[in-house]
């Protein structure tokens, strides 16, 4: 379990900071990374 958690993270973190152009977009990035961190863990 911890494995496929760190594994979900990990690609999070790495698609966001591709994907997001400005910190304010990274912001945004990272809170929706952890809301679906949270719907998981529920």
């Amino acid at each position: 379990m911890k494995t496929l958690f760190a594994s979900f993270l990990l690609l999070v973190v790495t698609t966001q900071l591709m994907a997001c152009n400005t910190m304010q977009g990274f912001g945004k990035d990272v809170q929706r990374g952890g809301e679906a961190i949270e719907k998981t863990a529920k």
